[in-house]
Order: C-alpha cells, then sequence, then structure tokens
C-alpha cells in the first residue's frame, strides 16, 4: 500500500502542477508507517504571465455580432485588437504564485487521495462530507522554501512541525525547508527514506545470521514489509525450540512469515534452523532480550498450532480426506472436485499407456498426428475399461470391443508403463486430498506441498509423494518444470482436465477476464510439453477427454458440442504459445503459419517446424520465395482457384515456355523432396527443398504470361501456379507471413 501511496502522491502532485503550467526538475516521496512525504525541488517562484487572444468576428459583421463577442470575452469595443480585417480579444494574464498554487493544490490532492480502505473519525464522522483517510490525520507540513503555505484541511491547519519516533523522540520538530527534513527525522530516529530502512534490516539480518553461523532465507518481500511497518528498524535474533522442526520445513518459514513477519535461516547443512529474525522498531536498552523472548513465545505458540494440524493429518490416511472432496463443488456444470479428479485420474493414467508420458515406445501411435473418433479409443491390456469409467446404464458408456494392441510391447516393457500407469493414477486420485485437511485450511499456500509430505509419511511411492507435491508445477513463470513421469502426467493431466472443461462449458476467457486462470493452465501445459519433449495430438487427448467424461453429462446442462471446444482449444493454445515464444524470438506470424495448415497440434514438431521456418524466411532465398508465393496466391485467388480445390498434373496439351518447363522440372524434384522431408520431421531440409523453387519462379515471372489469351494455357499455367502454392503449404502457410 504504501509504494502505491507514494505513486499515487507524485502522480496527483505533477497533475496539479501541469494544470498551473508547473514543472518540478525532481520528485521525490517516502512513506513510513506514520507519515507520507513529498519534496519537489527546483521549483519556480511563480507561473509565467501568459497572454490569452480569441478570436472574434469580422471588422464588417454586423453589430449584433460584434455586441455577442463583447459580451463574452467582457471587453469593451475599445480593448480589441483589429487584425486583417478581424477583431481580436487579447488579455495578458499575470503570474501567479507558486505558494498559492501549492496552496490550492494540497487540500484537492489529500481529498482525492485514493486509498484502497479508508475511514472517517471523530465527530465529523456523523458527515459523509468528511475527509476519508487510510488512518486519523493529524499533522500537515507543507513549506515552500522556507515559508509555510497556509492549508487547512479537516480543520488541521499546515505547519512546519512535525514529530520523531513514537518512543525515542515524541516531541515536537520543526523543519526549516525541504532541504533539512530527512536529516532532522534521523536525528530524531525516524528513517523517512523506506529504501534505506530495506537496506537496513536486509544488511543487518544477514550479519546477524552468519556472527550466528547460519545463513538466511534470502526475502525481499518480507524485507519490504518490514521496512513500511518500522521507522527504525532493528533486526534481532532469537531462537525456537529445535523440536519444532519436525515440522515440514516450508510450514515454520510460512508461520514465521504469514503470521510474524519473521525472518528464517538456514544451518550449515542447508536444513532450516532453528533460528528467526524479527525486526524490532526500537533500540532497546536491553539490546533487544525481553522483544527477542517476548516474540519467541508468540512463535512457539503459532508452531505449536501448526505442529497439531500437522500430527492431525498425519492420523487420517490420504484415502479417507479423498473421500471429503464428493462435498466440495468444484463448478455447478462440472459437479464435484471428486469428480475432477476421477477425470484427472483416468486422463494421468492414459497419458503413461499411450506412451506420451515415460517412456520412448507407445503402446499406441501417440505421436500421430491424426485424429481418432471416441469409438476409436482402444482399451489398453491392464486399464480401467471405459465402459467403467463411464458408469454402466450411461448415455455413451458402450465400450468398444477389446482387440490385439496393434503395436504391442514386449512383457517386460508392457509390465513397466502398467506399473508407471497405476504410480499416475494412484498419485491423481490422492493429489487433492489435502484440499481438506487443517494445514491447508491454516495456510492454502501449501496445497500440493503438504499432501506430499503427508503422503510420503503414510508410505506412499516417492514418485507419488513427489507427483502430488508438484502436480501444481509449473504455476507461472520462471517456476520450475517437472521432469519426473509420474509428476509430469499429472500435472498435465490436471492441467489439461481445467483447459478442456472450462470451454467445453463455455467459460473462455475474454479480454482482461480469464476467472478460472485457464491463460497461466495453457502456458503450464506448453512448457510441460515442451521441456518434457512430449509428443502427441491435442486433438486426440480432447477426444479422450470427451470419451471419459462428457458423453453422459446430463442433456440440460449448457454445454457446447465437442468438435467446437477441441477448434477452440487449439486456438487458444496458438495464441498462449505465441506469448509463451515470444520471449524467445519466434515470430507470431510463423506460428500462425503453420497453425493455419490443419492437423498440426503436435507442439514439439510445430514449434521445430516455425524455426526451421523461421531461419529460412530471413535468408535471401526465404524472401524471395515468399515474395514469389504471394504473387502468384494473388493471381490465384484473382482468378477464383481456390486453395482446398485439388491440384492436378495433367499433361500439357502445348509445348511449354523454356522458363515454364524449368518450373515444372523444379516441382517435380522439390514436391516429393518436401513431402519426404516434412514425414521425416527434417523441417531444414523441406525448407532447402523448398528453396530450389526460388529461381525457377522468379524466371518463369519474369518470361512467361500467365493470362494467356489461349484459355489451354492460361488453365495450365494457373493450375502450375496452384502446385506452388501447394508445395509450399507442405511446410507452412505463407499467406500468414507478414512481410
Amino acid at each position: 500500500m504504501q509504494a502505491k501511496a507514494r505513486e499515487d502522491l507524485s502522480r496527483l502532485f505533477a497533475a496539479e502542477l501541469a494544470r498551473a503550467g508547473l514543472a518540478a526538475a525532481d520528485i521525490v516521496t517516502y512513506a513510513t508507517p506514520r507519515r507520507l512525504a513529498l519534496i519537489a525541488r527546483n521549483l519556480p517562484a511563480a507561473t509565467q504571465a501568459v497572454s490569452e487572444e480569441v478570436k472574434g468576428p469580422k471588422t464588417s459583421a454586423p453589430p449584433q455580432a460584434l455586441d455577442g463577442f463583447l459580451r463574452k470575452t467582457g471587453l469593451a469595443r475599445e480593448q480589441l485588437t483589429e487584425r486583417n480585417g478581424v477583431f481580436f480579444a487579447i488579455t495578458e494574464k499575470p503570474g501567479r504564485a507558486t505558494a498559492d498554487v501549492l496552496a490550492d493544490a494540497i487540500p484537492a490532492i489529500i481529498r482525492a487521495f485514493p486509498w484502497p480502505k479508508s475511514m472517517r473519525w471523530g465527530d465529523a464522522s456523523a458527515s459523509t462530507e468528511s475527509l476519508r483517510w487510510v488512518r486519523p490525520l493529524h499533522g500537515i507540513v507543507a513549506l515552500f522554501g522556507e515559508d509555510v503555505v497556509p492549508v487547512t484541511v479537516a480543520g488541521i491547519d499546515s505547519g512546519a512541525v512535525t514529530y520523531g519516533h513514537r518512543f525515542h523522540h515524541p516531541g515536537a520538530i520543526t523543519i526549516g525547508s525541504a532541504a533539512d527534513y530527512a536529516d532532522k527525522l534521523r536525528m530524531c530516529h525516524v528513517i523517512v527514506d523506506q529504501d534505506e530502512r530495506a537496506a537496513t534490516i536486509r544488511t543487518r539480518a544477514q550479519a546477524l545470521a552468519v556472527d550466528a553461523g547460519l545463513e538466511l532465507v534470502p526475502d525481499e518481500g518480507l524485507v519490504a514489509e518490514n521496512a513500511g511497518l518500522t521507522e527504525w528498524p532493528v533486526p534481532l535474533l532469537g531462537r525456537f525450540d529445535p523440536a519444532f522442526l519436525d515440522v515440514p520445513p516450508e510450514v515454520i518459514q510460512l508461520t514465521a512469515r504469514v503470521n510474524q513477519k519473521y525472518f528464517v535461516c538456514r544451518g550449515a547443512d542447508g536444513k532450516l534452523a532453528n533460528a528467526f529474525i524479527c525486526t524490532a522498531n526500537i533500540d532497546a536498552t536491553d539490546g533487544g532480550a525481553k522483544i527477542v523472548e517476548g516474540n519467541r513465545k508468540v512463535l512457539a505458540a503459532r508452531l505449536s498450532d501448526a505442529r497439531f494440524f500437522y500430527d492431525t493429518d498425519l492420523k487420517v490416511p490420504l484415502e479417507d480426506q479423498a473421500k471429503k472432496l464428493e462435498k466440495i463443488v468444484f463448478h455447478e456444470k462440472l459437479g464435484t472436485v471428486a469428480d475432477k479428479v476421477d477425470r484427472v485420474a483416468k486422463l494421468a493414467r492414459w497419458l503413461v499407456e499411450e506412451g506420451i508420458v515415460g517412456g520412448e515406445k507407445a503402446l499406441s501411435l501417440a505421436g500421430s498426428s491424426g485424429s481418432t473418433s471416441p469409438r476409436d479409443v482402444e482399451i489398453v491390456p491392464g486399464a480401467q475399461s471405459t465402459q467403467n469409467w463411464l458408469g454402466e446404464g450411461q448415455p455413451g458408456s458402450e465400450a468398444p470391443a477389446s482387440a490385439p494392441h496393434p503395436n504391442p510391447l514386449p512383457t517386460g516393457e508392457r509390465e513397466q508403463v502398467e506399473h508407471l500407469a497405476h504410480l499416475a493414477e494412484r498419485a491423481a486420485r490422492l493429489c487433492k486430498a489435502d484440499l481438506v485437511t487443517g494445514m491447508v485450511g491454516e495456510f492454502p499456500e501449501l496445497q500440493g506441498l503438504m499432501g506430499g509430505y503427508y503422503a510420503a509419511a503414510q508410505g506412499e511411492d516417492p514418485q507419488v509423494a513427489e507427483a502430488i507435491r508438484d502436480h501444481y508445477k509449473p504455476v507461472g513463470q520462471g517456476d520450475d518444470v517437472p521432469t519426473a513421469p509420474v509428476t509430469v502426467a499429472v500435472s498435465l493431466a490436471d492441467k489439461l482436465d481445467t483447459l478442456y472443461a472450462f470451454f467445453r462449458i463455455a467459460e473462455k476467457p475474454s479480454g482482461s477476464r480469464d476467472p478460472f486462470a485457464l491463460r497461466r493452465a495453457a502456458l503450464a501445459v506448453i512448457a510441460l510439453i515442451l521441456v518434457n519433449k512430449l509428443r502427441f495430438s491435442l486433438r486426440r487427448t480432447f477426444e479422450f477427454q470427451e470419451t471419459i467424461a462428457y458423453l453422459h453429462l446430463a442433456p440440460e446442462v449448457d454445454m457446447q458440442g465437442p468438435d467446437l471446444t477441441s477448434e477452440d482449444v487449439e486456438f487458444f493454445f496458438a495464441d498462449r504459445l505465441k506469448v509463451q515464444q515470444r520471449e524467445a524470438g519466434v515470430r507470431h506470424d510463423l506460428i500462425d503459419a503453420v497453425f493455419a495448415l490443419g492437423g498440426e497440434d503436435d507442439l514439439v514438431r510445430l514449434l521445430a517446424r516455425v524455426r526451421a521456418l523461421q531461419s529460412f524466411v530471413g535468408t535471401d532465398d526465404g524472401a524471395n520465395l515468399l515474395a514469389g508465393y504471394k504473387r502468384a496466391a494473388n493471381i490465384l485467388k484473382k482468378e477464383g482457384v481456390d486453395a482446398s480445390a485439388p491440384v492436378g498434373h495433367e499433361p500439357l496439351s502445348y509445348t511449354p515456355e523454356k522458363d515454364e518447363a524449368a518450373l515444372i522440372a523444379a516441382l517435380d524434384a522439390a514436391e516429393p523432396a518436401a513431402a519426404r522431408a516434412v514425414e521425416a520431421e527434417d523441417f531444414e531440409a523441406a525448407m532447402a527443398a523448398l528453396a530450389t523453387l526460388r529461381a525457377p519462379i522468379d524466371a518463369f515471372f519474369d518470361t512467361v504470361t500467365v493470362n494467356d489469351p489461349d484459355a489451354a494455357k492460361r488453365s495450365a499455367r494457373l493450375a502450375l501456379l496452384a502446385r506452388v502454392r501447394a508445395s509450399v503449404h507442405t511446410v507452412a502457410d505463407f499467406s500468414k507471413i507478414e512481410g
């Protein structure tokens, strides 16, 4: 709040000055718990005199027009100036003393100040017209140079008197000018510069930790918070009962930070130490011993509560906790949190069984960019059937007939995949269980983390505990991206379910509105896919999600169709991918160019294609081929030859011109070469094949007339240009590329 208050004060003050035609050379603001200050340097003594000129009627205008102009300006006929047959009213406005400007500006700023929370106080608070301020206003210091600017706000007169530290120097201080404001207050145990207070806290806290053989756990947010709570910060180190170290270190740190604003320390072994650093607002005569002891007792009480929550939660198995999720609504159209967990568990298992996560070999063609319908989803041996997932007797619950898998794995590898799939499903079914624990109820920031601790303590597989702990990751830019297979499966399933589910019920982000954080979820999915190089079709995954979760929903639930949902989510991913890749220097139009082809929903392959395309269009061959493509595309568009029309290779009924024949030969060589390279995902080679078309296309346009009077020639040459367009489209839709 203090940083925003300083920013608002500076902004409002500068606006008031600008309205009067003034500007300060420099504006500095300070904030402490008891004062908000602004110093404007090098203000002139007065505003400049200005001359205002208003154009009036012509000298030949009727008397009525002149009379109206005189009434408007308040001048007499003799005071007007004639110039080029037109009357002008010229008035000279003298400069205004800056002190007078400030006397008007200060009350306006105080009354218009946009505190996020404010109050009225005293007898005046009975009126809604009384001043609202963040806390009761006690004094106003307003000086211009060494002179007091007379101001009265809410019955408080301005002056040159302020007060020092509440305990060290509670008496009055007379400020001579802005030049001695900070120095006089410092002498009275008030550091007005918030940055200086923060540096004092940071430096002293680090020194205390080092002196004790410890390392301070850095926390800039806590430094700023303590700087905002004190005027004379004095960090002090204390100790708490080492028995509390049995509680997870994150719980101790959060308890100390959130409830008490304390720093914590690590020992030489890197583990949390039984030490804390509090920030006092006073230089105690006993060196702070009583302050430390009082803070130790308060922290001990807080840590006792945390240990009680931890011990109590450990007594209830996570499986039993998970059952309580049936009573928590996830969304009115999407059921309970237990319903979401069920969807995530099935999807996590499927991601592993399909070979998308956890291994190079797939139990099916997981890397295919083609789509399958829900009825084509196969049942993997050892997995729950689609029929059981949907529920007996539910519409759409008919499972496909079991059939041998087209790409069966050896028995040992199949068992490994099945084991990994079991762990992924187990982790997913327990990943939200800690939401109903006492500890997460007290500290929601620990969701996931506490589940991991509880799972480990209750004997779950370490991979399961890790997945529960980290399944929310990554939660933002710069956060760690999971790479452990079980964790990746659960994290990916959780976010894909959230995205598809909310799009399915038409709860999409719009403008700045994103109440369900779907943009963040999409960026997290992209990060998981790219970091782990996961090869799979998004569309096929959405179809599987549709099969296991949505076919049996009641018809009265307002939902959009699955085809539209899949299309919307794919476009949403394309948009988020452009945002995510912007910092990597990837051009957004190239991502559009690849997406525009359709059918490309393998993000790893898509980005490989985009990067190769970006390298190519940056070369002379690429730039010239792009120009040739656009020329061909424009001719085809003008002639009404649609890109979706089939491209023929009919034999010519005439002898082609030299450059026409050369382009045909180049296409005959480049088309299959580019297609083979794309199939092999060697996109650099595909670009190289297309680059061979550059010279033949240039020569063709230089010497060959496309719109020949001969209908046969015109038709054949338009078909040739259509082949050029189709060849380029094997890599990307060049019409989407800028430039």
